[in-house]
């Protein structure tokens, strides 16, 4: 079920207001603790790209924003995001989206019958990375979570410098775009991408990384780059 949690006591600059898009509720109360239900609306959508678009198509329909931001824990690729480090991406790829061929994987763009990348406004991404002390690069959505080596070796190779590995991002950007509204990504790590190793991994302090983040996000700063172009 996709839930709202929002307020609306006082709006953001031009009766605007930040549209936050996590998976789960650990993310969305982390959210809320670090930015105050007063200064963004968090739908929480479910895990997954078709949620996390449906979900982000829906709060766009029923109240317009300036700025959307899908935020959440994410996989890090070591050793450029390292667990608890937090990630803002300046490409937001669909990893996964594709056909396996004889010559290796094709993207649905080199197949000639879509999009697999959204890229967020510059200014953005310089403005909420240097607020939040973020490692800057491009993020993955993927629909099933890498657990080899060889697998995030392969992505590794196939998307050159990418940051972190999550699975709700192009979603939340695709739907984003069909209304003309910017996306932003915001992740921190709480694993390393690669072999699954659940004993490894480090949600409670990605949770605080995520909390900490939103107390250091410049909102108002961030919806008037969104409005004024």
């Amino acid at each position: 079920m996709t839930r709202v949690s929002t307020t609306d006591e006082q709006p953001a600059p031009h009766g605007g207001r930040l549209l936050v898009v996590v998976a789960v509720a650990t993310e969305a109360e982390a959210v809320l603790r670090g930015a105050g239900a007063d200064r963004v609306r968090v739908v929480t959508a479910g895990v997954g790209p078709a949620a996390a678009a449906a979900a982000t198509a829906f709060a766009l329909a029923e109240q317009p924003h300036p700025l959307v931001l899908s935020a959440g824990i994410a996989g890090g690729f070591a050793p450029r995001a390292p667990i608890g480090a937090v990630v803002v991406a300046d490409a937001i790829l669909a990893a996964d989206l594709g056909a396996q061929t004889p010559d290796g994987f094709q993207d649905v763009a080199e197949l000639g019958f879509g999009t697999v990348a959204r890229r967020p406004p510059p200014a953005a991404v310089a403005l909420l990375a240097g607020a939040t002390g973020a490692v800057v690069g491009p993020v993955l959505t993927v629909s099933t979570v890498t657990g080899s080596a060889e697998r995030a070796a392969e992505l590794a190779a196939r998307h050159p410098g990418a940051a972190a590995e999550a699975m709700e991002g192009f979603g939340v950007a695709e739907a984003a775009a069909r209304f003309g509204v910017p996306a932003l990504e915001l992740r921190t790590v709480s694993n390393a991408v690669g072999p699954r190793d659940r004993a490894a991994w480090r949600i409670g302090e990605a949770l605080g990384a995520l909390e900490r983040a939103f107390s250091a996000l410049p909102h108002h700063r961030l919806l008037e780059e969104a409005l004024n172009g």
